[in-house]
């Protein structure tokens, strides 16, 4: 054998363990380090995931607070269904203030929905245009929540600038606990 064959052949093996150390060792670490990085990649993906879901209860909380303000505000403006006589006494003190003249005041039938009452009452006043006005701005101003509905000014004849307003305001309560 000559020292041409021995290089050869040594040269050959050398290949042959390059090939089997890839193939047994390099490859197989390759793929197993492919997996791990997928995995961490899938972790790191649920733990931003947990993160941004963190942030936004964090802002659902804070929403929640503000929302029961706000349920606390609207209810402290509904009075127990016990006051519905000085609501209504208000508001006639506020239209005889205003030189309307209360004709008729009748209470229709209340409506139950959840958490309130609203008790309509249909009136009709006598009295000056302008003095609607302020008392509808007088109304409004008041700290219990109210609605006026169906207004239907007539003018009358014999006088001017006098008019007969009949109309149905509602009266919100607070409903049974």
């Amino acid at each position: 054998m000559t020292s041409s064959m021995r290089h050869v052949i040594f040269f050959v093996l050398i290949l042959g363990m390059a090939y089997v150390s890839w193939a047994y060792m390099i490859k197989p670490a390759n793929e197993y380090l492919t997996q791990e990085r997928a995995k961490m990649e899938v972790q790191r993906s649920k733990l931003n995931e947990l993160e941004r879901a963190t942030i936004a209860a964090e802002d659902l909380s804070e929403q929640l607070k503000k929302i029961e303000e706000a349920i606390q505000v609207f209810e402290s403006k509904l009075p127990p269904s016990s006051e519905i006589h000085t609501v209504l006494e208000n508001v006639t003190l506020i239209a005889q203030r205003h030189g309307l003249t209360p004709k008729t005041i009748r209470t229709l039938k209340n409506e139950e929905n959840r958490g309130y009452i609203e008790q309509p009452l249909e009136m009709e006043l006598d009295g000056n245009f302008n003095s609607y006005y302020a008392f509808l701005l007088e109304l409004e101003k008041l700290d219990r929540i109210t609605k006026i509905r169906e207004l239907k000014l007539k003018k009358k004849s014999k006088h001017e600038g006098q008019t007969e307003a009949t109309f149905v305001m509602s009266i919100f309560f607070q409903g049974a606990a």
